[in-house]
């Protein structure tokens, strides 16, 4: 049965119920009502209800809302003045099919690691339904508790690490099935992420150069289209703005006083910048060996001219 269809056998109810509590005042004092005709039929249309609950909630898909990103993009700033908006519970670096520290065998909170680490290790599809098993656990409790739960993903699992991107679901693609999503992406011009994993010592791809980020870069973004971006640059200019678009977006309730508390919050992953104040920094240096990355890359120049940046010359 359709929501519209229980709807209007329930409205029909509702009016032979006031029928029938009318005819029951009316002739109550004459008797020609017998007193069990009223108790029979609200029964009815008490159960009638409960149907019309359990088919609502089971029809509606659960709220959910993810932030994916590149390692060094800005991600990790953004997501803490997210986390700073009222009510919201976030899990961050969320993949559950990354293999990140997959050799570590004394896991005993991890259901998945403990599965893949048993003695009849799962498919891909079974550490998948693990994870929405939990998640479904950990969102009812949010909901329960009046919290706003958001995903923070660890992409780079997925598209930056080994010989090549890893052929299995997104994050998105996991989620999207089951609650009703709302997404962005968020990006930062490629040339300083990419600085800044050379530094850090991020580079975890073959081959080791700008070419190849670049690439697994365009993969990421195709396996997201469709996705609202937001732009790491346009945030640190004018964080008030663009937090109150992320707030739309994800539909979540905004906190105007985010820049003073951003600062306290504590998210796995919490590897960039630091301090209490958000504004723009400059490059880092790029140097002669860097230019002739950039001019002997195609993937860069095609992944600058789709994300509108320029091409640095010097």
């Amino acid at each position: 049965m359709s929501d519209a269809s229980a709807w209007k056998g329930f409205r029909k109810e509702i009016r032979q119920a006031q029928v029938l509590l009318q005819e029951q005042l009316d002739a109550q004092a004459k008797a020609e009502v017998p007193q069990d005709v009223l108790a029979s039929a609200l029964p009815n249309l008490l159960e009638q209800c409960r149907d019309i609950i359990r088919n609502s909630d089971a029809n509606t898909l659960r709220p959910m809302r993810s932030i994916h990103h590149f390692a060094c993009s800005g991600g990790t700033l953004i997501s803490r003045c997210v986390a700073a908006m009222p009510n919201t519970q976030m899990l961050s670096e969320v993949d559950p099919l990354s293999t990140v520290g997959q050799r570590e065998t004394f896991v005993p909170t991890s259901l998945i690691r403990l599965a893949q680490h048993g003695s009849r290790p799962p498919d891909q599809d079974v550490l998948v339904n693990i994870f929405l098993a939990g998640l479904r656990v950990l969102s009812d409790d949010a909901r329960q508790n009046g919290f706003d739960m958001i995903l923070r993903d660890h992409a780079h699992s997925q598209f930056c690490l080994g010989d090549s991107v890893l052929e299995r679901p997104t994050l998105h693609e996991m989620l999207d099935p089951h609650y009703d999503l709302n997404s962005i992406v968020t990006i930062r011009h490629p040339l300083d992420s990419y600085l800044s994993m050379k530094k850090l010592d991020w580079i975890r791809f073959e081959p080791r150069s700008l070419e190849e980020y670049a690439k697994r870069y365009n993969v990421f973004l195709d396996r997201y289209e469709g996705t609202q971006i937001l732009r790491y640059e346009a945030f640190v200019d004018d964080p008030e703005v663009q937090i109150k678009h992320i707030c739309e977006v994800l539909n979540l309730q905004y906190n105007a006083d985010f820049q003073q508390v951003f600062s306290a919050m504590r998210l796995s992953g919490d590897s960039g910048r630091g301090g209490g104040k958000i504004a723009p920094r400059k490059r880092r240096g790029v140097t002669p060996e860097i230019l002739q990355e950039i001019d002997q890359s195609p993937s860069f120049r095609q992944l600058c001219a789709r994300l509108d940046y320029q091409i640095p010359t010097d």
